[in-house]
């Protein structure tokens, strides 16, 4: 499985950045224009963590140096500074004084940023260099830190005789309004580029890319799915969907590792020599989707653990068969139902997992409870049998609170299938009605 951990691992890029076209096109042609007047520029890049930001920008400089060349523009100088990694943030400028390559300094009293005002500044250039292209990650470092060298970088490319290109990228969006316009008081008017957060397709389609070179499908359909649905919910953040996918991938291995002691569950295949051969190529060697739902559901349960879910998980046992058949109901399109409709519902999820139902007297207290604690909603009515039910949480945490906190009899009972074959949390085959 090390190609599968490694094919979903961060520092992977991969041949190409989908799903951020548009952007990348916005920064290139931005940077080409650059060039080719020999115009200073900024531009800030705003937006989510893992929303594509800095692997966009490393691809555009492979991109921008590709085409200089070609057209037989002179390639920039490109600088790259991450602001964490600074011990004190005016360092910035000394980077780019040296970037600069002058055979002596102008000003041997003079700081590096007045030694560059003064070299962009001249009025007969001295300065004959190359363009050079500023990319500044972790901007946010000056925001917070020190809002003096951010104010004084940005006005860097506004000098006469300045060769800058300045890329900031940041993941504060509201940047603009908190200090741009003080910059555009002094006639520095940074273009404004933003990275919306990946939706569930966008996430699906990358997940789908970087799995699509190995030998065997890994994942099943559903729980690549799930992942993209549940991050794409949450936060949108690539990297986010990549971790989860990769704490996935270990579950089953640690199943087929206890299966060695469980011959009746799993039967690992023996080498020529008559040996077993090692878990992780008996594991791999099986044509099947190996990554389950269940798997999935368990590493999001991990990754998103919230008080909503750790409240479902301590419910009785009754009261998350209840919870579990609103969210059946709901994925079924029924977004309201009554008390009756509800109790029919959960009857039959009883009855599939071999537990005794509770009396309606039971049922409808029990229903109360969960209002009180505000994971569904019920509407007024003289009948208790004619309330109106609502789910007022997220029907994906109850998914996840119940793939591992609900008793035996229903855990891993749950699964996420097509609508033609299987209700998304209902415990049977619509199809042959069939146990799941």
């Amino acid at each position: 499985m090390k190609s599968v951990k490694e094919a979903l691992h961060v520092s992977m890029s991969p041949s190409a950045i989908v799903c951020r076209e548009e952007e990348q096109k916005r920064l290139l042609k931005f940077c080409k224009s650059c060039v080719e007047q020999k115009k200073a520029g900024s531009m800030y890049v705003c937006g989510c963590p893992g929303t594509g930001k800095t692997l966009s920008m490393e691809r555009v400089k492979e991109l921008l140096v590709a085409w200089a060349n070609e057209e037989q523009f002179q390639p920039p100088e490109i600088l790259d500074i991450n602001c964490t990694s600074l011990a004190k943030t005016s360092e910035i400028f000394s980077k780019i004084l040296e970037k600069c390559h002058l055979q002596k300094k102008i000003n041997g009293t003079c700081s590096p940023f007045q030694q560059l005002q003064d070299l962009f500044s001249q009025k007969k250039q001295s300065y004959s260099g190359k363009m050079m292209l500023i990319v500044v990650d972790e901007m946010d470092y000056l925001i917070t830190r020190d809002r003096a060298v951010l104010h004084d970088l940005f006005m860097l490319t506004t000098l006469p005789l300045s060769r800058c290109i300045l890329i900031g990228i940041a993941n504060a969006i509201d940047l603009a309004e908190r200090f741009l316009p003080k910059l555009h008081s002094l006639n520095c008017k940074p273009r404004i580029i933003t990275f919306r957060a990946y939706t569930t397709d966008q996430i699906l389609i990358i997940l789908q890319q970087r799995l699509a070179a190995l030998a065997h499908d890994v994942f099943e359909p559903q729980a690549l799915e799930l992942c993209a649905r549940k991050v794409a919910a949450v936060s949108g953040d690539m990297r986010r969907a990549l971790s989860i996918c990769r704490s996935a991938v270990e579950m089953p291995e640690v199943e087929v590792k206890d299966s060695l002691y469980l011959p009746n569950l799993f039967q690992s295949e023996k080498t020529s020599t008559g040996q077993l051969a090692p878990v992780s190529e008996s594991f791999a060697s099986k044509d099947v989707n190996i990554v389950r739902f269940d798997h999935m559901a368990m590493a999001l349960s991990k990754a998103f653990k919230s008080s909503v879910v750790e409240t479902i998980q301590s419910l009785p046992q009754h009261q998350q068969i209840i919870l579990c058949s609103v969210a059946k109901c709901y994925q079924q399109g029924k977004k309201e139902m009554t008390v009756a409709e509800l109790n029919k519902a959960y009857s039959d999820t009883c009855k599939s997992a071999l537990v005794p139902a509770v009396g309606m007297l039971e049922f409808s207290n029990m229903c109360r409870v969960l209002g009180d604690q505000g994971l569904i909603k019920l509407s007024q009515s003289r009948e208790d049998r004619l309330r109106r039910v609502t789910l007022k949480i997220d029907r994906n945490d109850v998914v996840f609170a119940l793939q591992i906190g609900l008793v035996p009899k229903l855990k891993c009972r749950i699964d996420w299938c097509s609508q033609e074959k299987v209700a998304w949390c209902g415990l049977k085959c619509l199809e042959d009605e069939q146990e799941c």
